[in-house]
């Protein structure tokens, strides 16, 4: 039988179907500090509250400060992705948003190449620039250069991370540049290679990451992690009939249970 938690959740819909789950808001956090210091656990807090949660109020927070850190900022999970896997990680450029940064882009990324921007997700804030004037056109509105090779594919694989362990994974195709869910992109559950889902296993757990999603591209039979993103889709994973929130329940128990001390 699976002991009782004690768990508050400031994201009510990416908490639904886990008992036990006191719904507060982000805002309302300095009236529920009672609540919040009682609770086994604090569920999907944003990311302004982790420091607050964490080193003030002594608080496990679900995702880890890892999966907020290396899943909201590209900058941090490819300076991470450099030490842990590099072969893995396209070639990637993190420059000042200046035009000599503009310039060396030009130079050892050539056309086309991606532009991003470092906090963004369902595809926003991502670019294919095709020329110099395009690159320099964005330029005045980026905090930094974030500027990657073109990876010439048709589809990318997204795998879902959650707790310890692979929970699904699907193919993405759309029709142009965009291969997001959100922005009209199809899915595919077919044929997935366990090399990806090995390096996935392999990446998360070097980075202390336990929710994410995983944005995957194969060119010529070699896999590269494009980004991590720890406020994923869960649409696909409808479609596959997965729960979540049972998943989510389940790992939080596991984890009890390794921190609760033996008895004799």
């Amino acid at each position: 039988m699976k002991r009782s938690q004690r768990l508050v959740s400031f994201d009510v819909f990416r908490t639904l179907g886990i008992d036990g789950v006191e719904a507060v808001k982000p805002e309302a956090m300095f009236a529920a500090h009672d609540a919040l210091r009682r609770a086994d656990w604090v569920l999907f807090p944003e990311e302004w509250q982790i420091n607050l949660l964490v080193h003030v109020l002594g608080c496990r927070i679900f995702p880890s400060i890892a999966s907020y850190r290396f899943g909201q900022d590209k900058v941090q999970f490819t300076r991470a992705m450099w030490l842990a896997a590099p072969e893995h990680m396209p070639a990637t450029l993190i420059l000042p948003a200046t035009a000599e940064s503009a310039a060396r882009a030009v130079e050892e990324l050539g056309f086309p190449m991606v532009v991003k921007e470092p906090r963004s997700s369902m595809g926003q804030g991502v670019f294919r620039i095709d020329g110099r004037a395009a690159l320099f056109d964005l330029l005045p509105g980026l905090s930094v250069l974030y500027a990657q090779e073109y990876l010439a594919i048709g589809r990318d694989l997204r795998v879902v991370w959650i707790g310890d362990a692979v929970v699904g994974a699907y193919w993405r195709s759309g029709e142009g540049f965009h291969h997001n869910i959100a922005r009209g992109a199809d899915y595919d559950f077919s044929a997935v290679p366990e090399s990806a889902l090995a390096l996935v296993t392999r990446i998360a757990t070097a980075l202390g990451i336990n929710h994410a999603g995983f944005d995957l591209a194969c060119v010529d039979g070699h896999w590269y992690v494009i980004e991590a993103n720890v406020r994923f889709g869960n649409e696909g994973l409808r479609a596959l009939g997965i729960d979540t929130a049972a998943l989510i329940s389940d790992w939080l128990e596991r984890e009890d249970d390794r921190d609760r001390p033996m008895t004799a």
